[in-house]
């Protein structure tokens, strides 16, 4: 088990440090010692509360034959001293543990020793610098460089900051995250942490912390029991990781985007953010400190412990909060309607919603009263403008499109709501298993608003859109009456073919003969004065969701072109366009295999001809289709439109 705690420099005085030779040499810039400096002067002058956390020092305990051998090239007393208390090999954090022994020199203080297996002389120069900043040997080595330079920039920050005295803060009060790693190959260890294949992080650091062995003190004697309780918070730990890593739970919390390396950690930082724990922030600790959920772990354990508690009472009390925050989230995902409007909010809003929402959920004394209060209201506020009719469309605040997506992302939403429930009350489906809407894939697939009805104006002006909507009209039209007209389609289609799409000659006649047809079919079936306008188009009645890749895929495709597309789409089928064969019989559309895609339910509906159960016409989407989904999604959103 890797050991992890908090060590200040004060208990660090009496160690020995190994800097091994697959480490790079010293390399701080001025910049960076400065901004070091200023930081801890910058936590003296908030009042200097608790503590400041310096990043980790990752060590490995170097073995006895190792330490006995420089026991006896020691050629002084304090150095066999130190090395008779081990000695440390850093696999990562040498440059500030580096840079603090020089700043301990500028002090005029001693400091722990450092040897480093390459340019063994380093060490020897650092003793030497030690109250000599005009030292001229930094000219014959690029470590003793920068070395000298930054011992340097010490001794005049210290100059012009004399006025704060940082001696007895920097021993006490700052602190590294000091990570005992047991793994015998560290530069293995060392190699993944700088080339970002792993690094540690807040969940790793809190993992160590609280499944240390000392945190069980108060069993020390029973190595059994100790195991079991380690093995247990292990257990769960994994059992939590492991069902985070769940793509439909995952993104049901989160956004694209907002990846964590162990997933876990959103429990941690939730707490965090929240502060769970009622132990407040130290003094200058923000978010955007990289290990901000670790140190506010480390403060919580520290207040804990000066109030007497034993450490096992309080890693219980963490991991209690943990588990209680796991089980909220799960109750989340597995309730129908926190299900859905959870994450239909989380959609909507930035990133950190999902912490006002937990906040939210204790405040709230019943489940009822969150879900029908406050999450309703929240959802009411998403649709930013009530009135669906008008001014919803209007260009200047995000444009039609953009308005319009958290209407149909929610009438998509509410209508598998409202069909879990009427099912709910059939005796066969009680079961407790409902139909999910599918949010891990509106978000993964990057859906689109899609116009049902191209918004082109003129769209029927190529020789393969011709076809294809006369083809449809065609298999519309199988009736006697429709004889005549099915004979003029099948004309059209032999005189004109696909091959002679470029020829410019001829365009004008077929345009002249497919518009005879075109309104002689309309005519006949009614449909003059029913088509939508172009501004029409650009409103919510000719909108729908779709995955980014069947939308693109068909282009500004004419409605039945798109129709065919989404059939197929769902049946994991593509289905070519109906043709005619040489004889001028018309082949109906002949299916192969294909990619298939998650069509969302009122996008299938738009295309069936679902909200509409008077008419049935599947070569137009005409005003009466439009008007019966717009009445469908204002029935459906009543409750947040009202």
């Amino acid at each position: 088990m890797n050991n992890l705690e908090l060590k200040s420099i004060e208990d660090l005085q009496d160690m020995s440090f190994f800097i091994p030779a697959y480490q790079r040499g010293y390399r701080w810039s001025t910049r960076q010692v400065e901004d070091l400096l200023n930081d801890i002067a910058e936590f003296i002058n908030n009042g200097a509360k608790g503590i400041y956390c310096i990043q980790p020092l990752v060590v490995l305990e170097r073995k006895e034959d190792d330490v006995i051998e420089r026991i006896k090239q020691a050629n002084n007393i304090d150095t066999i001293k130190k090395l008779l208390k081990g000695m440390w090999e850093v696999v990562d954090g040498q440059q500030r543990l580096t840079t603090i022994k020089l700043i301990l020199y500028g002090l005029g203080m001693t400091s722990y020793t450092i040897e480093y297996e390459t340019r063994q002389g380093s060490a020897e120069y650092i003793e030497k610098l030690h109250g000599d900043t005009i030292n001229k040997d930094y000219e014959s080595n690029i470590d003793y460089y920068y070395m000298w330079n930054a011992y340097r920039t010490i001794k005049c920050w210290l100059g012009q900051h004399h006025d704060i005295d940082i001696t007895n803060v920097l021993l006490k009060q700052v602190k590294f995250i000091w990570y005992e790693t047991n793994d015998v190959n560290p530069k293995e260890v060392f190699t993944r942490l700088n080339i970002g294949k792993i690094s540690l992080t807040n969940a790793e650091l809190v993992k160590a912390l609280l499944l240390n062995k000392s945190n069980f003190n108060q069993y020390i004697n029973d190595d059994t029991y100790i195991k079991v309780l380690q093995q247990e918070i292990a257990m769960q730990w994994d059992i939590i990781e492991y069902a985070l890593q769940s793509r439909e739970f995952w993104l049901f919390l989160n956004n694209i985007g907002q990846e964590r390396a162990t997933r876990i950690e959103l429990i941690f930082f939730l707490i965090a953010k929240n502060d769970v724990l009622h132990c407040g922030y130290e003094e200058g600790l923000t978010e955007t400190d990289d290990y901000f959920t670790f140190r506010y772990f480390c403060r919580f354990m520290s207040k804990e412990i000066k109030s007497k508690q034993s450490k096992n009472k309080i890693i219980k009390i963490i991991w209690e909060n943990v588990l209680e925050i796991y089980q909220t989230l799960k109750e989340w995902y597995d309730d129908m309607e926190l299900y859905h409007y959870i994450g239909f909010l989380v959609c909507c809003h930035e990133p950190d919603f999902l912490f006002t929402l937990y906040k939210e959920w204790n405040k709230s004394k019943f489940k009822s009263e969150f879900r029908n209060i406050y999450l309703v209201n929240e959802v009411k506020r998403c649709i930013k403008n009530k009135d669906i009719d008008n001014t919803i469309y209007e260009e200047g605040n995000g444009g039609p499109k953009t308005n319009c997506r958290p209407i149909l992302l929610l009438h998509n939403v509410q209508t598998i709501i409202n069909q879990n429930k009427v099912l709910s009350q059939n005796e066969k489906y009680r079961a407790g298993v409902f139909y999910k809407f599918p949010f891990h894939l509106y978000k993964f697939e990057g859906w689109d608003i899609e116009h049902i009805d191209s918004n082109t104006e003129n769209r029927l002006n190529d020789i393969r859109s011709q076809r294809e909507w006369l083809l449809n009209a065609y298999f519309g039209l199988r009736s006697e009456e429709y004889i005549a007209i099915q004979d003029s389609i099948k004309a059209f289609f032999l005189k004109y073919q696909v091959k002679n799409d470029n020829d410019v000659d001829r365009k004008a006649e077929r345009d002249k003969d497919f518009d005879t047809i075109y309104k002689q079919i309309v005519e006949e079936k009614a449909v003059i004065g029913r088509q939508l306008s172009l501004e029409e188009k650009n409103k919510l009645w000719n909108f729908t969701l779709l995955d980014a890749s069947t939308n693109r895929s068909y282009g500004n495709a004419i409605y039945p072109s798109k129709r065919r597309v989404i059939i197929g789409k769902e049946q994991g089928k593509k289905y070519a366009p109906p043709t005619i064969d040489e004889n001028g019989n018309i082949i109906d559309a002949q299916a192969t295999e294909g990619q298939s895609s998650f069509i969302p339910p009122c996008t299938k509906y738009v295309f069936m001809k679902y909200y509409d159960t008077k008419v049935f016409d599947p070569n137009t989407w005409n005003r009466d289709d439009a008007e019966a989904y717009l009445n469908d999604i204002k029935e459906t959103l009543k409750q947040f439109l009202l």
